[in-house]
């Protein structure tokens, strides 16, 4: 077992492991490997999983768990013997479910632990990208790789066992569908992978503290195995080279390295005789060796020495979507390396349907769990609700509940929880479904009286918008703001831009709508940044790809400060491919690539982020922004399309993008910017701004307690928004009469009276069905019926406002605004 994090950083280690499958042996050379050795499911020596009959099962049966029962103290498990011909490593495959979603199934497992004749358990902590690219088996189930052990020859015991939930459609429980394993001799010795930073680690150490590399091999050789290895940084240049040997029966050694400054470094390490074959593992970054074609390559990051600002004055975010993309086991270390990176803020989620699987009753263990990890290492939790469980929704509703009266219920839930702020959707101009901006706003006031309505509530964060347009424009001409703390948006660039993506207009589109509608002063979070970088299966990203991804990392948080957002939200930072596309700062090994060390540059050397004003008198094609870090510093942030010399002041600190300081203006009195973005510092005697603390509301009002949400039948639903593409008419389509009903709650803790009005425009008219005064119970719902009419005048295929309005005791309620058309 290697160096859990806490101890390797103490000792001031990092451990690079590489690890060969098969052994160098006489006996496994020359001849062919024995047969594969398959082990039905059901076959299990003892188990306490129940075994279930289907005809798809290779046996016609298999292994099948769905319990939200805690496991016995032995966890969920099955034993099974297994005679290996010879001693050796084998390749472990299996037909089971895998703990993510994948691209022909959404089914998914609990992760599984692995214990060989009798060791210790280990948990099979491969990322996202493994699992999302298996192959289909049948049903739900994947063929998956789950890696190698070393058996001996003979009978050999392997045990399976699961002891932690997963998240399914209708809420957590522990699962595994398990049809049958398989296990194939390796022949010769093969290099497969390579590990950063050993168990527990994700391969990160700050400048200054020494640092080794612990060569591995997944077997035990029986005689001295050799091995050559190179480090190159970010830039190509080769920093270590050397051999290493592993003594006959060992399976690691530790290579010291020299001291580094701060950057992103790639090891390349192959067999160093020329009779060994050497495999390029599935998970290497394309063409990214360091001299050798078949060399396997992992990366590690020596940090700035400074960290990045903490607390409420840290500008930067992560998106995790830990329960999803993080295994269990990993948790802990990926926090510590989201921290380490200058995170002062992550961003996940929970599944509402598995948080509330029936009406009232919560099941938030597993997610609060990793919230709480994530808070135990400084970073403060951004919570995303999700859409709504399929028990409070109707099809005229998708993807929100019919009665909103559950949206502040569990929004409240969520905020007496663990989040430093509540986020109340994702992206709803572009989902799937026929959902209106009036009928959203009305979700979202419901959930932000929610928040608001607990002890000590965390912020209320409007919607990640995916981009400016009608939905938007509806959302908040339903006087949303007023009842949150942050505004958010997204932005990404053009997916076709490969090479040298451009930021996108998003944050300047935003501040221009914030400030037409008087709302400057609510902050601006971009809770979604990122580029788009297509990857083909098995890889992660080309060398080219990691420069262009941190390139745009930093240029793209620049960008966005300097047009006024008060945080920044990078997206992804686990490992994370997504049809054809990959998104992580870390690769699939779970090692950081240059743009996580690009990151963690950017966030320690602009401190508190306080933007100044762009940098002027720059030559054509250079780029530049001018930054207080809040440490009685200047930092300027510099870049160009192509090479140019930049004078800089005298005393300046120059750092290239991975924060290594490469000059000071006593050495030279200019600097070289290309497209690189470099840092430029000197001492400042400006005063910082103010920090991005969200501006706090007043308590809102009885009458802002009021949500008025209009409702209408399915027939009469608007139209698909076709991934926030569809062009108006956008409204509910019509008819020349049509019965609607206006919800009137009132989230008070007393009765209240409310009347409400119906302001039609563009030749429609609506009448009442009864009275228009409604006396509305504390926490209570009441509804009026109205028949909305098109005069003869109407175009069809038209969008019109149909307004209602109300008041409480002469005080006005917020409106529900929503677009008709007659269709």
């Amino acid at each position: 077992m290697g160096l859990n994090r806490r101890t390797a950083m103490k000792a001031g280690l990092l451990t690079t492991a590489v690890s060969a499958l098969g052994l160098n042996s006489a006996h496994s050379q020359g001849t062919s490997a024995p047969p594969p050795i398959t082990v039905q499911g059901e076959a299990a020596v003892r188990t306490n999983i129940p075994v279930v009959r289907d005809r798809r099962a290779s046996g016609g049966s298999y292994l099948a768990l769905n319990t939200k029962k805690r496991p016995p103290k032995e966890g969920w498990y099955a034993t099974y013997t297994v005679r290996a011909p010879e001693a050796g490593v084998y390749a472990l495959t299996a037909v089971a479910t895998a703990p993510v979603e994948t691209p022909h199934t959404e089914a998914t497992a609990s992760y599984l632990q692995l214990s060989l004749n009798s060791g210790e358990f280990a948990e099979i902590a491969r990322s996202q990208p493994y699992w999302y690219e298996s192959k289909p088996a049948w049903g739900g189930l994947s063929v998956l790789d789950l890696g190698e052990l070393e058996l001996r020859r003979g009978e050999n015991t392997l045990t399976f066992r699961v002891t932690e939930p997963t998240v399914l459609e209708t809420g957590t429980a522990y699962a595994l569908a398990l049809d049958r394993f398989t296990l194939r001799r390796r022949e010769g010795v093969e290099l497969r992978e390579v590990h950063a930073g050993g168990d527990g680690t994700l391969g990160t150490y700050r400048f200054g503290q020494p640092a080794s590399l612990t060569l591995g091999l997944d077997g035990r050789p029986d005689r001295p195995h050799r091995l050559r290895y190179t480090v190159v940084d970010h830039f190509g240049e080769r920093v270590a080279e050397g051999y290493a040997t592993i003594a006959a029966g060992e399976t690691t050694v530790r290579v010291p390295l020299p001291q580094l400054p701060p950057g992103n470094y790639r090891v390349a390490a192959s067999g160093a005789d020329a009779s060994t074959h050497a495999g390029t593992h599935a998970g290497a970054d394309a063409g990214a060796d360091a001299g050798d074609a078949d060399a396997v390559v992992g990366h590690f990051a020596c940090l700035p020495a400074l960290p990045a600002t903490s607390g409420d004055a840290n500008r930067f975010g992560v998106n995790v979507w830990a329960t999803s993309l993080v295994p269990p086991s990993r948790l802990d270390a990926f926090a510590a390396a989201m921290r380490d990176m200058g995170a002062g803020w992550i961003r996940d989620g929970q599944a509402w349907p598995a948080a509330e699987p029936t009406p009232g009753a919560y099941d938030t263990e597993h997610h609060d769990r990793v919230t709480r990890t994530m808070r135990r290492h400084g970073l403060s939790p951004l919570e995303v609700v999700s859409p709504a469980p399929e028990w409070a929704m109707t099809a005229a509703s998708l993807p929100l509940p019919a009665d909103l009266r559950h949206a502040y219920r569990y929004a409240r839930r969520l905020a007496s929880g663990h989040a430093s702020a509540v986020q109340l959707s994702n992206e709803p101009d572009v989902d799937v479904t026929s959902s209106t901006g009036d009928a959203h706003a009305a979700f979202v006031k419901a959930a932000a009286l929610g928040v608001a309505d607990t002890p000590d509530p965390p912020l209320v964060v409007l919607p990640g918008i995916a981009q400016a347009g009608h939905f938007q424009d509806l959302l908040l001409a339903n006087d949303v703001v007023r009842y949150a703390d942050v505004w958010a948006f997204h932005g990404y660039p053009d997916p076709a831009e490969q090479d040298e993506p451009a930021f996108p207009g998003a944050a300047d589109e935003q501040r221009e709508l914030a400030e037409r509608l008087g709302a400057d002063d609510v902050p601006r979070w971009m809770t979604e940044c990122g580029a788009f970088f297509g990857v083909r299966p098995g890889i992660d990203l080309t060398q080219a790809q990691q420069a262009v991804q941190a390139r745009y990392l930093v240029r793209s948080m620049v960008e966005g400060l300097a047009a006024g957002n008060a945080r920044q939200f990078w997206f992804a930072g686990p490992p994370l491919h997504d049809d054809g596309v990959y998104f992580g700062l870390l690769s699939r090994e779970f090692q950081p690539l240059p743009a996580y060390s690009a990151c963690a540059a950017l966030t320690s050397l602009l401190g508190e982020a306080h933007f100044v004003g762009p940098v002027s008198g720059l030559p054509a094609g250079a780029i530049g922004f001018e930054f207080d870090s809040g440490r009685g510093e200047s930092v300027r942030v510099l870049w160009s399309s192509k090479p140019v010399g930049i004078p800089v002041p005298a005393g300046a600190a120059v750092h290239d993008i991975m924060g290594r300081r490469t000059a000071t203006a006593s050495w030279s009195a200019e600097v070289t910017v290309s497209r690189d973005p470099v840092y430029v510092v000197t001492t400042a005697t400006t005063h910082p701004g103010a920090r991005p603390s969200p501006r706090r509301r007043t308590p809102l009002s009885p009458a802002e307690h009021i949500v008025l949400s209009q409702r209408y039948p399915a027939r009469n639903a608007a139209p698909n928004k076709d991934n926030g593409d569809a062009e108006p008419p956008l409204g509910y389509r019509l008819s020349r009469r049509t019965r609607m009903s206006l919800d009137v709650y009132n989230f008070t803790s007393t009765s209240r009276t409310v009347t409400v009005n119906a302001r039609p425009t563009g030749g429609w008219s609506a009448r009442a069905a009864g009275p228009t005064r409604v006396e509305v119970p504390p926490q209570g719902r009441r509804t009026v019926d109205f028949t909305v009419t098109a005069a003869g005048g109407v175009k069809r295929r038209t969008d019109h406002r149909l307004a209602f309005t109300a008041t409480l005791d002469g005080d006005e309620v917020p409106p529900s605004v929503s677009l008709v058309q007659l269709k």
